[in-house]
């Protein structure tokens, strides 16, 4: 299994009339829990909006990076030893990441 099977990469996980055309965040959790249930942690790279981490069992970390922009070495530094933590804690452990249409950062 190389490291890129176990990363997803999203876009914003969304509520009310933006759900019509964003990924659902029920959906995305219900997606989440099924395919990986406790072995998931979502990373918000969105500095624009967050949402309730609860519909992920409390397991999102939130890095905040402007649309269009380069982010802050420190975030990275911050982002990448977070991703590495959780990754080897264990093998059936995947990463979520997003930010707001799923491919700028």
């Amino acid at each position: 299994v190389s490291s890129t099977d176990r990363i997803i990469a999203m876009s914003f996980p969304s509520s009310g009339k933006q759900s019509f055309y964003r990924n659902p965040i029920k959906e995305v959790a219900r997606f989440l829990d099924t395919k990986h249930p406790d072995h998931y942690k979502v990373y918000n790279l969105c500095s624009e909006k967050g949402y309730d981490p609860k519909y992920f069992h409390y397991r999102v970390e939130r890095i905040f990076i402007d649309d269009h922009n380069v982010p802050a070495l420190q975030d990275m530094l911050k982002f990448t030893g977070s991703v590495r933590e959780w990754m080897s804690q264990d093998e059936k452990n995947i990463i979520a990441i997003h930010c707001k249409g799923g491919k700028g950062r």
